[in-house]
């Protein structure tokens, strides 16, 4: 079994990330940073979600020796000039809450009229491997943002985002429905047959 690290702690991420990896390449063990010696995490402090997503690649192959991918992502709103952006997981100035972040985002958005809603998550996925190749995909899921949350599953924004084509939130959806819809499952779709085709010459 090959091992590859993904620079996360979020369980969702790595519970997401193994479901749609699983069927693509079922000999790859996805190790999540809790699986690993804890390392100092680098800051996100780049304008794109591609360069935020290399730089945790990169720290997390150098101080493990293991191929690794790393994701950035957040929801980018017509409204607000494309923000928050980068800047999703920390929006509301604490990190990564979730409540003061959709909260926030309904404030600046509540005058704002059903036609001007209209906001898409981006995702960038990068892998790095211990010889030093990288690669970063990149993909999109649009819609538009609601007036109230709805629904509990899924993390971050997904109670107040409604994808194009659906009368549901990314939180009223069932696992399946958001892996084969979403930003982070386009993008490492794209990114597996890669990373198979790779780990497996590495083991040859």
């Amino acid at each position: 079994m090959t091992q590859v690290l993904l620079a996360s702690r979020n369980r969702a991420k790595l519970d997401e990330l193994r479901r749609i990896l699983a069927p693509l390449v079922p000999e790859v063990e996805v190790l999540g940073l809790d699986d690993v010696p804890a390392y100092d995490e680098p800051a996100e402090t780049e304008p794109t979600f591609e360069n935020n997503a290399l730089i945790k690649a990169r720290v997390a192959v150098a101080t493990t020796g293991l191929a690794s991918l790393a994701d950035d992502s957040g929801i980018c709103v017509d409204a607000l000039n494309g923000m928050p952006g980068v800047l999703s997981a920390r929006w509301s100035g604490v990190e990564k809450d979730n409540k003061r972040n959709n909260d926030l985002l309904l404030a600046q958005l509540r005058d704002v009229p059903d036609e001007r809603r209209g906001a898409y998550f981006a995702c960038a996925v990068a892998f790095c491997l211990p010889s030093g190749e990288e690669h970063v995909t990149t993909a999109k899921m649009h819609g538009v943002v609601i007036h109230e949350p709805r629904g509990s599953g899924g993390f971050g924004y997904d109670p107040l985002f409604v994808p194009s084509g659906y009368n549901r939130t990314t939180a009223e959806l069932t696992v399946a429905q958001k892996d084969e819809i979403s930003h982070r499952g386009k993008a490492l779709r794209a990114i597996a047959p890669l990373m198979a085709a790779k780990l497996r010459a590495a083991r040859s």
